[in-house]
């Protein structure tokens, strides 16, 4: 019976060492499977940062093409306005140029006018200077040139008065509106522009004036008659800078 129980001892172990390692397996398993769901996890929870990080980075990239595409626009806009005020600083230089010439065949005519009458020995009223009126008026348009907008103003007014009768007297109304209306004095820049047209309807300067008139309008607020403005500019001058502008403003209205 001794010799029987060390034998029987000997299989029982032999029986429990394969269930012992059996178990032994199973939580190994489970253990790398515990492993690698949270590797899974883990690699998700990244691909799901970057996912993240790539939507911000598309929306960034979105947000950027619509600044450039509204910075080309203003690029655009710019452009097109310094265009428009070199044209109508040509224009005015050359009406400039022809108004001073008419001064000039005006001033030798009076010139032969005192000279009869000195040879009749008629008395001879002050005869006015149209250097002056000429120097008077380039003053204003220096001040205007120069950014002074408010002395400008003030020029091109004092000028009016003093020159009742002057050929200068579209062109000064004219700069007179735009130095107020740079001056954010759009109401009474307005009143200048209207002379401009009522006064001179066929000078030059006029779809100028009603554009000028047009931009005090909508400063002060009267988007409607504003629109009417253009349209008549467009209506009357429709082969004008002038009316390609108020075109432009009309198609974005």
């Amino acid at each position: 019976m001794k010799k029987i129980l060390p034998l029987l001892a000997a299989c029982l172990l032999f029986v429990m060492l394969p269930a012992r390692a059996g178990l032994f397996d199973d939580d190994e398993a489970r253990r790398r499977l515990e492993q690698l769901r949270t590797d899974i996890e883990t690699r998700l929870d990244k691909l799901e940062d970057a996912s993240r990080a790539q939507l911000q980075l598309a929306n960034q990239i979105e947000a950027l093409r619509a600044d450039l595409a509204t910075l080309r626009g203003q690029v655009e806009v710019t452009a097109n306005n310094l265009d428009q005020s070199q044209k109508r600083q040509k224009d005015f230089y050359i009406d400039l140029d022809t108004r001073l010439r008419k001064i000039e065949t005006g001033f030798g005519d009076l010139t032969q006018k005192l000279a009869l009458n000195n040879t009749a020995s008629q008395p001879l009223a002050t005869p006015v200077d149209p250097a002056q009126e000429t120097r008077d008026y380039e003053a204003a348009v220096n001040a205007l040139r120069a950014g002074k907008y408010v002395d400008a103003s003030v020029a091109f007014r004092q000028f009016i008065k003093s020159w009742p009768k002057s050929s200068f007297l579209p062109g000064a109304n004219y700069w007179a509106a735009s130095a107020l209306f740079q001056a954010r004095d759009a109401q009474t820049a307005s009143d200048y522009y209207s002379k401009v047209i009522t006064t001179w309807p066929d000078d030059v300067l006029v779809p100028d004036a009603m554009l000028g008139l047009a931009n005090c309008q909508q400063e002060l607020g009267d988007a409607p008659q504003a629109r009417k403005t253009l349209q008549a500019l467009v209506s009357k001058f429709p082969k004008s800078d002038a009316a390609k502008t108020a075109k432009q403003r009309l198609s974005k209205k």
